[in-house]
């Protein structure tokens, strides 16, 4: 059984018992293109991180402006419990704008790649090396926490980093991070080269992964499994060009799929994932695992069937897990199963022929392309209830002509009691010259009225569904409504008509006055 594979695969691990959380959401987050938080929103969101548990929260790069201060300090003033964490090049200056704001955690860098040494600071290797211990060892003289980080450290001559992380570790420093600065690492480069470091490093190392290649969640996961303590993350994975590791994503895997003990609540994910998209603007993509709108939908009918006797079946998680909820999607794979069960969650009880009607158009609009939404359905069934018992009156065609140079047209034809009859009606519409046409051919049976007529787009687009309300009158003032869910408005409308004066009919024929 593949499941006891990696069960044992997991013990040959040597996983580390707990993960520390480090989030970067409000400083590499906020350098996403678009974004900039406010003081408030910073607030928010360093309060939500504590909430569920993160244990470093990097709050912003001080150095940059009064404004980066300013939102330090105010989140400082907040008394959270996580680390607050401000970045800071390897200068003194960055340093002191750290301590300013009272925070007590730090976060350095330099760059340490050739790249970075000939054509960004345009120094050696031992310039480097000398700034990033002095830097260290001022952060540590000021009773700071400090993380050092060598930026693009996988870029990096393997010797000369090894060096530069052991000259940090003998000045002081608390952690080592590794920052895949590109994202060009993949996994077993990754595991490579945590093991190494892990060999050549006594203090933790953690790691910083960027997700130009859609794998920063899987680097993040083969650094822990490698040896490193801590992962940088931000909610939703937003950050420069292709973002960072997904906060949601590494924590559900870390707990789930490693079954590492992490003191996180995940119960608040889905809404700290929502709650930043709509701050930043940045909408989370429907499919994206654990947060994403169908992360827990369902919409095959095999699937559905399975979900709705053991919802493990198809979902690795409970989507409370992570305060999701489950959905039964309905399209052109909808399955008898799944429709039932909406139906049932709604209180809507129906026969074998109108469930039969619902799910058949269910089907057809699924063919169309159309997604069906519970509203949707919901319109749809209310419309199959509400149909005539007996129909006197069918619709056998009906072809409408209308544009801005001609008058609108409907040609209608009917069945009506056996007999076919077709007229053409023109009007201010085709809608009014549909239900003309249809009021015409019914008059030798029943003289109707329309009193009043409603129509509402149920959804929002261009394809939403149309739901047609009207009410009719005859001579001898019986009333009756009729109500048609389509997603073509003419067709909705002579629908909704025909229901109402089939039920007119119904009520001449019972004799009922």
């Amino acid at each position: 059984m593949f499941i006891k594979s990696i069960e044992e695969a997991k013990k040959s691990m040597n996983l580390p018992k707990t993960v520390e959380i480090f989030d970067t959401t409000l400083r590499d987050g906020e350098q996403a293109p678009g974004v900039a938080l406010t003081v408030d929103e910073k607030i928010q969101i360093a309060k939500k991180l504590d909430d569920i548990g993160v244990n470093t929260i990097e709050i912003g790069y001080p150095a940059v402006s009064e404004g980066e201060m300013e939102s330090a300090r105010s989140i400082k003033a907040q008394g959270l419990n996580a680390n607050l964490c401000g970045l800071a090049r390897v200068l003194k200056r960055d340093i002191d704008h750290v301590l300013d704001c009272d925070l007590e955690y730090v976060h350095t860098f330099i760059g340490t790649s050739p790249l970075h040494r000939e054509y960004k600071l345009r120094k050696s290797k031992e310039e480097i090396m000398d700034m990033a211990v002095n830097a260290v060892e001022y952060a540590k003289d000021h009773g700071l926490i400090c993380e050092f980080s060598a930026e693009d450290a996988t870029r990096t001559e393997e010797d000369y980093l090894i060096d530069i992380y052991n000259a940090v570790e003998s000045a002081g420093a608390d952690k080592i991070n590794v920052p895949d600065t590109v994202g060009i690492l993949f996994p077993s480069a990754t595991k490579e080269l945590i093991s190494k470091l892990k060999a050549n490093i006594k203090i933790p190392i953690s790691v910083h992964c960027h997700n130009d290649f859609g794998l920063a969640v899987s680097n993040s996961l083969i650094a822990i499994e490698s040896g490193a303590s801590q992962a940088h993350v931000t909610i939703n994975g937003i950050g420069e060009r292709g973002g960072n590791a997904s906060l949601e994503e590494f924590i559900v895997s870390l707990k789930v799929a490693y079954g590492i003990d992490i003191n996180i609540d995940t119960t608040q994910l889905f809404n700290l994932s929502d709650f930043v998209s709509k701050i930043t603007g940045i909408k989370i993509p429907p499919n994206k695992p654990v947060v994403g709108e169908n992360a827990f939908a369902h919409e095959s009918g095999i699937h559905v069937d399975g979900i709705l006797k053991n919802a493990s079946t198809y979902e690795p998680i409970a989507p409370e897990l992570v305060g999701h909820t489950r959905k039964i999607a309905l399209g052109k794979h909808t399955g008898a199963s799944a429709l039932r069960s909406k139906l049932k969650d709604y209180n809507i009880n129906m026969n074998e022929n109108q469930f039969c009607s619902v799910y058949d158009q269910i089907k057809a609009l699924g063919d169309k392309g159309k997604i069906i939404t519970d509203a949707d359905l919901k319109a749809i069934a209310v419309t199959v209830l509400g149909k005539a018992e007996e129909e006197y009156i069918k619709l056998l065609g009906l072809s409408v002509i209308t544009g801005e140079s001609v008058s609108a047209t409907a040609t209608v034809k009917l069945l009506i009691e056996e007999e076919i009859k077709e007229i053409s009606k023109i009007g201010v519409g085709p809608v009014d010259a549909a239900l003309k046409a249809i009021q015409s051919l019914v008059q030798d049976f029943t003289h109707v009225e329309l009193e009043e007529y409603n129509i509402e787009a149920i959804t929002g687009g261009t394809d939403a569904l149309a739901e047609v309300f009207l009410m009719v009158s005859d001579e001898e003032n019986n009333q009756a409504t009729g109500r048609s869910t389509q997603d073509d408005v003419i067709m909705a409308s002579v629908e909704a008509i025909l229901n109402a004066i089939n039920k007119i009919l119904n009520i001449k024929h019972s004799g009922i006055k």
